[in-house]
């Protein structure tokens, strides 16, 4: 069956399982429709990071400046307050991803417009369960990274013991085999850092799609994050190289900016202010044009975990032709469609002395 999928209009939904290179370029699709939306929706978070590194450069710029006492504690202080804004940054952009993955199911189930206020609506509603939750995702991926670097030594101790062995044999067969033992040790730990960190790559999508707590949430990330490493692999590289490459582009830009200025862009230390500045932001403004779709790529895997593991397009359709099921107090080990809040029933007529208000 063949449908048309840029638009995801409540009548165009795809029913069969969607592979990496269909992932991103649906998200791809939805980053053209939405343009300026998902860039004020990934603004705020990005703009507090850059705030972060413009005090973080400036900080430690003066830290190599000034070795006056005084001055080097206030520029560590600086430093230390920008890391943490910086982390606040980190930490909104996973909150304002669960409210993206609710957005994106309202537009499925409903064709709700995809806008910036929604988000942030949706957000704010769940705001500080998504920073617990959000805490708790940034903690598992620096887990992840210890564990996928421990993992990649252990390799790299067996890899060299046998090269020191073969050197001994011929030393062409030890070269081969280093080469292609590093590069096997290299993709191991980033597969291992993305086995482990994909537990829990749901957790603000659970939370405001399906109405989870935290803990909870957790629990159902684990569960259907089932088959997602190379999923979620190839999203991260295509937009880490998107990244890097609007990185580069601004780098080049602001390099014959500095170049035409007389700077010396060589020497960081003897750089005006206003260009330590700039160059501190070009990693914030690239990742405002990429982070978008950062965002809607794991918002559309989670939707298509769903749809692997639950039939979640069906219970969509079923959502959109029936409205929504009553509130009859039972519970599912599936998530639903599209969690609501309760709303409290209408006050009863008041009776005026019969049944029917006839007397």
């Amino acid at each position: 069956m063949s449908k048309r999928i840029d638009g995801l209009s409540p009548t165009q939904l795809p029913l069969a399982p969607l592979g990496a290179g269909d992932l991103i370029d649906r998200a791809i699709r939805l980053y053209r429709r939405h343009l300026f939306v998902l860039i004020r929706t990934a603004a705020p978070p990005v703009i507090i990071i850059a705030a972060g590194w413009i005090l973080f450069s400036i900080s430690v710029r003066q830290i190599f400046i000034n070795f006056a006492t005084d001055a080097f504690l206030f520029n560590f202080l600086l430093a230390f307050v920008s890391v943490v804004i910086m982390f606040a940054g980190y930490l909104s952009i996973l909150v304002v991803m669960g409210g993206a993955t609710r957005t994106l199911v309202a537009h499925l189930l409903r064709n709700d417009p995809v806008t910036a206020h929604a988000t942030y609506k949706a957000v704010r509603s769940r705001f500080w369960g998504l920073v617990g939750a959000s805490v708790i995702v940034l903690g598992w991926i620096f887990a992840s990274s210890l564990a996928a670097s421990s993992g990649g030594q252990m390799a790299g101790m067996i890899v060299f013991m046998v090269v020191a062995a073969l050197a001994n044999l011929s030393f062409w067969l030890a070269v081969i085999f280093g080469v292609v033992g590093t590069l096997i040790t290299t993709a191991f730990s980033v597969w291992l850092f993305f086995f482990v960190v994909g537990r829990v790559a749901y957790v603000p999508q659970v939370m405001l799609v399906e109405g989870k707590g935290v803990i909870e949430a957790v629990g159902r990330s684990i569960s259907l994050a089932r088959g997602n490493v190379r999923r979620l692999m190839a999203m991260t590289l295509f937009t880490s190289f998107g990244t890097i490459s609007a990185l580069m582009i601004l780098s080049v830009l602001i390099g014959f900016l500095g170049g035409f200025s007389g700077i010396n862009v060589r020497q960081p230390s003897e750089w005006p202010a206003w260009y330590a500045i700039a160059a501190s932001i070009l990693g914030p403004l690239s990742a405002i044009l990429v982070t978008p779709v950062w965002m809607l790529g794991l918002s559309l895997l989670y939707v298509d975990e769903r749809v692997r593991h639950e039939g979640y397009d069906i219970e969509l359709m079923a959502a959109q032709q029936l409205g929504e099921v009553p509130d009859i107090n039972v519970s599912s080990p599936l998530g639903t469609a599209l969690y609501m809040e309760s709303k409290k029933p209408p006050p009863a007529p008041r009776s005026s002395g019969s049944v029917l208000n006839l007397g």
